[in-house]
């Protein structure tokens, strides 16, 4: 792997933080890193390979400085805004937001389920919705061998996937106090409750999430449902989800399809994957994979991943990886 030039876009936040993590561990020949935020916090400092990099304010003059890659942790309007700015000057963004991801020009890539549609980014590469990402890992063998019919997601998603205000809340509430960003106190509690509802009575979280899977299974026709929870666990979301499939299958030809997939860890027997185990990881942990007998060629299963990683950073990383191995 030929060396390249990396930013962050939002490096002092707690998804910046992970991309910082991420790329440290995983060893990338990174040439010059460049840690950009807010007015805020330009001048501080920040670790990265063994040195003290002084975080630079994004402005629109950011870009000029010959950046090959440029990972995005910043809100919707902000990646609107500098994103273009950084493909003019020649970088390719990879972009955690929700900004780009369902622009048909652009493509939204989970790298195991449907890197090949990297070859079409004209410049902008969206990072997935933190549930979509597990959820197409594990469709996607199911997909290819047995055809996808229908299927029922329940997501019971931790609080750091609301960001820092999510943790403050559970930590607060947990010590007794209100809740100041959830509706409701998340700690000894669930709150059916992601983004805003719209007239039909969906939350934003569920709409996203239907429509990421459709665009990265290319099946736009597909029959999808979610329910969306947030739960008061820190770290880890979990997935309940079951699917119905247009051809007949045998159990173990599922697990042996799903074992020999690239990023999935299938429990064996009675045994289980739960987020506190999960958290730190990488993989799409799946288990209480079952037949459901209530329709024909049903199956449940359990979905555990890390989302601050597999469900944000490790897998922008994973893109970045996926170019300069093939580019």
């Amino acid at each position: 792997m030929k060396p390249f030039s990396c930013a962050i876009i939002g490096a002092t936040g707690m998804v910046g933080g992970m991309f910082v993590k991420i790329l440290e561990e995983r060893k990338l020949p990174i040439s010059q890193f460049y840690p950009f935020a807010s007015a805020r916090s330009a001048g501080k400092t920040i670790s990265f390979g063994g040195n003290d990099i002084t975080i630079q304010e994004l402005t629109p003059d950011s870009f000029n400085q010959g950046i090959d890659y440029a990972l995005f942790a910043v809100d919707e309007k902000t990646s609107l805004t500098y994103a273009p700015i950084a493909v003019a000057n020649g970088c390719i963004v990879v972009d955690n937001s929700p900004a780009w991801r369902m622009d048909p020009n652009v493509p939204l890539v989970v790298p195991e389920v449907n890197g090949i549609d990297i070859n079409n980014h004209k410049g902008i590469i969206a990072n997935p919705n933190c549930c979509a990402a597990p959820t197409v890992t594990a469709l996607k063998p199911l997909a290819d061998a047995y055809c996808l019919d229908r299927v029922v997601i329940s997501t019971y998603q931790s609080v750091s996937g609301a960001g820092v205000d999510g943790i403050r809340d559970l930590d607060q509430t947990l010590a007794g106090g209100d809740a100041s960003f959830f509706p409701y106190p998340i700690a000894h509690n669930l709150i059916p409750h992601i983004g805003s509802f719209d007239e039909d009575g969906n939350t934003g979280e569920e709409t996203k999430l239907i429509a990421e899977i459709k665009k990265m299974l290319h099946q736009p026709d597909l029959k999808i449902t979610a329910t969306a929870v947030r739960v008061p666990v820190y770290v880890g979301h979990s997935l309940c989800i079951n699917v119905s499939m247009k051809n007949p299958f045998k159990m173990g030809e599922v697990k042996k399809i799903l074992t020999s997939t690239p990023g999935i860890i299938l429990s064996k027997d009675n045994n289980y994957p739960v987020p506190y185990l999960a958290a730190g990881t990488d993989n799409v942990y799946i288990g209480r994979l079952r037949r459901d007998t209530s329709v024909e060629n049903g199956i449940n299963m359990w979905v555990v991943t890390d989302n601050t990683r597999k469900g944000a950073a490790t897998n922008a990383v994973q893109i970045i990886e996926m170019i300069q191995k093939t580019h």
